[in-house]
């Protein structure tokens, strides 16, 4: 895993600690933090020999570009969301099909778990680009979280047809004509609530700024209210990018990081995005 040492608003010592947690808790991963050595080194001394050869330093301005050149298999970023996405568009290239990639996060909910998108991605998408992410959801959902016939549902501000502005009202009739990966179905408009109930859809598609406000409003909600040691993964993944990337909080903790890299590390293991892919190629050529 290739992790930007300089990502982050308490970076690196906060990056430094994610690693140092992570490689504790799996003794098979190998980190390398992408950025100047320096900031890393005193930090990296006080790790145990046998944990020392597993995480290293290399000069970079990315731990994209590190996937990108072969020498690591996904890489994590707390660091500027918008700089992270253009640079992984431009360095791993994009999933046939997708015109723009979508982050989607993976929420607790009361009924489950719904996966939302996007969370800060594009924050002025037009119809054609909701539709798209909407697929992009369905078949994660499907490939990496075993939901069967995902239901996928527009966010906006009531569940009336009609409700919402001119982007809400443009894009169910797409969504509503156009078949869907894994068996997934339009279920329609949803609000707020039913994000939190998680009752009414699986796969819940908006715009990324309306993500990421409504993405860091449950998160504080839920820091405030979950028991103590419970777990969640407060990182989303780049859907739509030739390459596994994940985006952390500019505002994570140490522990955060070190979820975001073994969130990360378990999707290579399980090769989630070739699921994915497989899934949106396989819908595409069974309705060719």
């Amino acid at each position: 895993m290739a992790v930007d040492l300089l990502g982050g608003d308490q970076a690196p010592a906060v990056v430094v600690d994610g690693a140092l947690r992570a490689v504790q808790d799996d003794p098979s991963l190998h980190l390398t933090l992408v950025g100047p050595a320096e900031a890393a080194d005193a930090a990296l001394a006080a790790l145990r020999p046998a944990q020392r050869h597993r995480i290293s330093t290399v000069l970079g301005h990315s731990a994209v570009q590190a996937v990108a050149d072969g020498c690591a298999d996904a890489a994590v970023s707390a660091g500027d969301t918008a700089t992270t996405v253009v640079t992984a568009t431009r360095a791993l290239g994009r999933w046939p099909g997708v015109r723009r990639p979508a982050l989607a996060a993976v929420l607790p909910t009361a009924a489950g778990r719904v996966i939302l998108l996007d969370v800060g991605s594009t924050v002025d998408p037009d119809e054609e680009t909701l539709t798209g992410h909407a697929r992009l959801g369905a078949a994660y959902a499907a490939a990496v979280h075993d939901i069967p016939r995902p239901r996928v549902g527009l966010l906006t501000i009531g569940t009336e047809h009609g409700k919402g502005d001119r982007l809400r009202r443009a894009v169910p009739p797409l969504l509503a004509a156009r078949p869907l990966p894994a068996a997934a179905r339009y279920t329609g408009l949803v609000e707020g609530g039913d994000v939190v109930l998680g009752a009414a859809a699986d796969v819940v598609v908006t715009d990324g700024f309306t993500g990421n406000v409504l993405l860091k409003a449950l998160e504080a909600a839920y820091l405030r209210a979950r028991p103590p040691g419970a777990d969640e993964t407060r990182a989303a993944l780049l859907l739509g990018v030739a390459g596994t990337v994940v985006v952390c909080h500019g505002a994570a903790t140490g522990p955060d990081l070190a979820g975001g890299i073994a969130f990360a590390a378990g999707l290579h293991r399980r090769a989630a995005l070739t699921a994915i892919v497989d899934s949106l190629t396989y819908n595409e050529v069974s309705h060719d």
